[in-house]
């Protein structure tokens, strides 16, 4: 079952494909580069990157924008706010932020595919203030506190 997301191809997009899915059991869509010209990301540094459209996510879901698996392990790159999030009220294009974890420099050129979008549903907390939170097997134990 297919949800519809709007899009908005910009002028430096043109050319390029709109997003989708690499195969039929892939949860996200790729996106791709539409940066001219090619944008070389510096060990340890980041870059924002355009896609070269818009979208329009139906109320009631984000757009979770995530690293692609191939690039993290082979590159050292992934998307920095990982993952991103794209509101349903966001109009601006999209862009993800790479970052180089590597100690070697990365190419990224027009048409690479960068990342993936997972269209997901949001659920949307309605806050019950109390005097104090019920007990758990956990109690306040923070981080770390079940083990390695």
């Amino acid at each position: 079952m297919g949800i519809e997301v709007l899009l908005e191809v910009l002028e430096h997009m043109r050319g390029l494909p709109i997003p989708a899915r690499a195969t039929n059991g892939s949860s996200g869509v790729d996106l791709m580069a539409a940066n001219y010209p090619p944008v070389v990301i510096d060990p340890g540094k980041r870059v924002l990157i355009p896609t070269g459209f818009k979208v329009s996510i139906p109320p009631g879901y984000e757009w979770q924008i995530r690293p692609r698996s191939g690039n993290a392990l082979k590159h050292g790159v992934t998307v920095l706010n990982s993952p991103g999030t794209i509101d349903s009220d966001y109009r601006s294009e999209v862009q993800i932020i790479l970052a180089n974890l590597s100690d070697e420099p990365f190419l990224v050129e027009r048409g690479d595919r960068i990342a993936q979008a997972v269209l997901s549903p949001v659920a949307y907390p309605v806050f019950k203030t109390i005097e104090k939170l019920p007990d758990s097997e956990r109690g306040d134990g923070g981080f770390g506190h079940s083990g390695k």
